[in-house]
């Protein structure tokens, strides 16, 4: 027999801790902040604090023109800011009831998915690597620094691309370019079955991801999830089929979905975006109107310093059928692409370049375009446009009193509902499970507090 139990002996009283995580912390992206009621290793609340990286977004947006926008926009999801682009000049066309061409609209779609597919690659290596993975990251970022290299090559840029152009695009397709796309993504999806091999049947990283993070299909649709975190959950809505917007509807996908709402499916569900991501760009492809981009439909090539020369001489005389070769800077935005990715109403759609520094007027309908008190006006009235982000349902709302600037924006982001929800995801788990809980949110700072 043991000894007695002293009656004097007090029992020693125990309480929750606060843990604070972030917003220093690697995995909370310096802006995150969570105060963490822990009992042992268990969560019994947990304080998200996300207000470190208020942009102003919304009222930039306000201070100048529509097509002033679209730089801010690449700052809202800058991981696959090619969508943002495309949704606001979306929802400004729909507020002009302008219709852009076919050429256009299949463009905008492949270069959303390659975005859609940059975006999943990041958030899949990023959250794995903080489990442990390295070797994943490395593979996913090897695979996004191909389609990186192919967006480069029509938008000029990697990541701050400002593409898109309200009415049309900065530029259509450069030559040669679905034999390079095609071939980039031959190249990633051998990353994504390399990954699949090192993942699916690992026990220690599908053991840290079963079972945690858990939202029900109805606790997701009361706080208004969308995107891989509802998908997750079993409900198939996707932007792309329940309100088809571009070329959608014309184009033979499927909406993977999970059953069990927790960071698993949600892994499985990213991985299989990005398999139906690559089968809509070879599709778009297959599929896409030709535009002219042959130099002899128009006849005879001057440089541009010759043309400028001419025209201080008055030379003009069939400068309209003349292709001009322009410098690095001006390259991409040629006159024999231009009516393939542009609307033809001159109120809206920018001239190109040949015309804006090549005839007066090109130079003039270039500038009502751009002056304040000028430019692109929108009759009064609301539009709100919603795409399918990467994380979710994307949605811009703008109101237009009239003139050339908007009177109200306001931004639908993805993540902001999914870290609203996050309080309730993480109750019940361990400490350890914050970080793939909080990674498969693949919360954006930008896009988050805009």
């Amino acid at each position: 027999m043991g000894k007695p139990v002293s009656p004097n002996l007090k029992v020693k009283e125990t309480r929750p801790m606060l843990l604070n995580v972030g917003p220093q912390h690697p995995a909370m992206h310096g802006i995150v902040h969570i105060t963490a009621k822990l009992d042992g290793e268990t969560v019994l609340g947990a304080d998200v604090e996300i207000g470190y990286l208020h942009r102003a977004f919304e009222k930039m947006c306000e201070q100048g023109p529509y097509n002033n926008a679209i730089p801010y926009t690449d700052r809202l999801n800058y991981v696959s800011p090619l969508i943002n682009n495309i949704g606001w000049c979306l929802a400004v066309e729909k507020l002009m009831g302008l219709e852009t061409t076919d050429r256009c609209q299949y463009i905008r779609v492949v270069m959303s998915e390659l975005s859609r597919v940059t975006d999943h690659l990041t958030c899949i290596g990023a959250s794995a690597m903080e489990l442990g993975a390295f070797t994943v990251f490395l593979y996913m970022i090897k695979a996004r620094e191909f389609l990186y290299e192919l967006i480069e090559s029509v938008t000029g840029a990697r990541l701050t691309i400002s593409y898109a152009r309200v009415g049309g695009l900065k530029s259509d397709l450069p030559e040669g370019f679905e034999e390079k796309c095609r071939a980039a993504l031959s190249e990633t999806r051998k990353v994504l079955k390399e990954v699949k091999g090192l993942l699916d049947t690992n026990r220690i990283f599908v053991d840290r991801l079963k079972d945690t993070g858990v939202i029900s299909k109805e606790d997701a649709t009361a706080y208004g999830l969308t995107g891989p975190f509802l998908r997750s959950t079993g409900i198939d809505y996707d932007v792309r089929k329940a309100r088809p917007y571009l070329v959608y509807d014309r184009i033979d996908f499927d909406v993977p979905v999970g059953e069990h709402g927790d960071n698993l499916d949600r892994y499985y569900v990213r991985m299989e975006e990005m398999e139906q991501s690559i089968r809509i760009v070879e599709r778009a492809l297959k599929d896409m109107p030709k535009g002219e981009v042959s130099v002899g439909d128009f006849g005879r090539v001057l440089s541009a310093a010759e043309m400028v020369d001419a025209a201080k001489m008055g030379r003009t005389k069939g400068f309209h059928e003349v292709e001009v070769d322009l410098d690095p800077t001006l390259e991409g935005t040629t006159r024999r692409h231009h009516d393939d990715v542009y609307s033809k109403d001159k109120k809206v759609a920018l001239p190109a370049k040949e015309d804006t520094y090549g005839n007066i007027e090109g130079l003039m309908n270039h500038f009502k375009l751009v002056m304040h008190g000028h430019g692109l006006c929108p009759p009064k009235g609301e539009a709100y446009f919603p795409v399918e982000g990467a994380n979710g349902e994307l949605g811009f709302y703008v109101v237009s009193d009239g003139s050339d600037r908007p009177y109200r924006v306001r931004v639908r982001p993805p993540c902001f509902p999914i870290m609203a929800a996050l309080e309730k995801i993480l109750v019940g788990d361990m400490v350890a499970d914050i970080v793939p809980t909080f990674g498969s949110v693949n919360m954006i700072g930008g896009e988050l507090d805009r």
